[in-house]
């Protein structure tokens, strides 16, 4: 069972000819797990019910209803609702909390028949880009165990390339699948904000939240993607757009504001510079662009996400559910729970998204913020929608390759930096594809970011499969 070089469409045919079965191949992972997780941390739980659902799968193949996804192993992140499994977000506050519902992604998986192997680390409630802030311990890159494997869905990241699942599936507020992707050298997806349901997600940033998947090729990415997208009842941000045509001719834009910046490592620069002159050769059509408002992006990210983090956090007081610590009376109670419950970068974003939300300061941070990603929106639509005629747009996904483990988790400012390049189509609810684009000198993965118009992750399915040769 050749796991390194297989993929949905790969396994499912050796599921349909009965070459292994659906627990074999389940068990296949779960070996690779058990071999591996005490040195990666990618995974926090393995479900013991992995057998019962690899039986549940293979009768779909025998009653001849299996589809793509059916008894393909996926991991999960743990921020993601499966109804009586734990879902802590990676936190100590909910460290206990067992899920009463099945996400809105999950359930949709389940009648594919998808086998979920497991729970993955997360920075904790999605803060971070690191995976340094779990409250379970720090998730090792499987490229190189002395570094980070990004974050916040870098447990998901991991997982794939460990060989601990065939795909998982993440979630991003800004950069969390894209950032992970390009450290661990996988495929990563965040799709349009809406495109997928977030019903059944813990919630960290409302506006920005989207779930995605991570996998070893496009084609895997676009498979999952297919299954999962779509309008949910429960979630009212969700939709179901009109499908287009991808246009015959794709022009890229490339930013030179935003590459030209400082503080981008040398080596990425110049792998930048090696794939926007690959799909030129493949024959598309390169242009300058100017996106003047992107520079501002991570500011104004830092102030929307960590107010919607205030908001989304205050149900966490130790009365309702999840971790409790008495204290002199309910105030008491309060703060003990919350000030032993929360790690310290979700302390910091709570205190910095109070503070900006507060009387007095309101209009001139939240609402500035609101007003740049405004004009962060009306960049892109003036790329995508005027006479350049540009399709979709790249840059770097990350600034760096993956970073040395403690290297930055005491320098937030240094470690908000790795998603500069997720911002602006972050905030502007744009979808994005990291790509392995080569390694650096180290042997570390580099990824490409595309970026296209909303509800156009089509447009980066196609670019996605020529770059990497999918196909060909």
């Amino acid at each position: 069972m050749d796991l390194k070089n297989l993929t949905i469409k790969k396994a499912h045919a050796h599921l349909s000819k009965g070459d292994f079965s659906v627990k074999e191949l389940a068990r296949a992972y779960v070996k690779n797990i058990d071999q591996k997780n005490s040195s990666i941390n990618a995974f926090l739980e393995v479900y013991d019910d992995w057998g019962n659902q690899s039986e549940k799968a293979q009768n779909l193949f025998k009653e001849n209803k299996a589809s793509l996804l059916t008894g393909i192993p996926l991991a999960l992140k743990d921020s993601i609702l499966i109804k009586g499994k734990i879902a802590s977000a990676s936190s100590k506050i909910l460290e206990n909390y067992r899920a009463v519902y099945d996400s809105t992604v999950v359930a949709k998986l389940k009648k594919e028949g998808t086998v979920f192997l497991g729970r993955t680390n997360m920075d904790e409630f999605a803060m971070g880009s690191s995976t340094e802030s779990s409250a379970y311990g720090v998730t090792h890159n499987p490229i190189d165990p002395e570094r980070v494997p990004g974050g916040s869905s870098g447990g998901s990241a991991a997982a794939v390339v460990m060989e601990g699942a065939l795909a998982a599936l993440g979630s991003e507020t800004n950069g969390s699948i894209r950032q992970p992707a390009s450290l661990c050298g996988c495929v990563g997806l965040k799709p349009t904000y809406g495109r997928v349901s977030r019903h059944g997600l813990l919630a960290m940033g409302s506006s920005l939240d989207q779930i995605g998947p991570l996998t070893k090729t496009v084609e895997d990415a676009e498979i999952i993607f297919n299954s999962i997208k779509g309008e949910d009842p429960m979630d009212s941000t969700s939709l179901e757009p009109e499908e287009k045509p991808i246009p015959d001719k794709l022009i890229f834009g490339v930013p030179e504001d935003i590459i030209s910046m400082d503080g981008i490592d040398g080596e990425v620069r110049d792998n930048f510079k090696s794939s926007v002159e690959k799909l030129s050769r493949m024959g598309y059509e390169i242009k300058n662009i100017s996106l003047p408002h992107a520079g501002y992006a991570l500011a104004a990210y830092y102030i929307i996400m960590p107010a919607e983090v205030s908001s989304n956090l205050a149900r966490y007081d130790g009365v309702k559910y999840g971790f409790h610590k008495e204290g002199d009376n309910l105030i008491g109670d309060y703060l003990k729970t919350r000030t032993s419950g929360f790690g310290a970068e979700a302390r910091r974003r709570i205190i910095l998204g109070t503070y900006v939300l507060s009387s007095g300061y309101y209009d001139s941070f939240y609402g500035k913020a609101n007003q740049v990603r405004s004009l962060v929106i009306s960049d892109y639509e003036t790329v995508f929608n005027g006479p350049s005629g540009v399709g979709a747009v790249l840059t770097p996904t990350t600034p760096s390759p993956a970073f040395k483990i403690g290297e930055k988790i005491s320098d937030p400012l240094s470690m908000y930096m790795s998603d500069i390049f997720a911002s602006p189509s972050s905030i502007a609810g744009l979808p994005g594809i990291s790509l392995p684009s080569g390694l650096s000198k180290n042997g570390l993965p580099i990824g490409l970011q595309v970026v296209s118009p909303a509800f156009r992750e089509d447009i980066l399915f196609k670019i996605g499969k020529d770059f990497l040769g999918e196909g060909i």
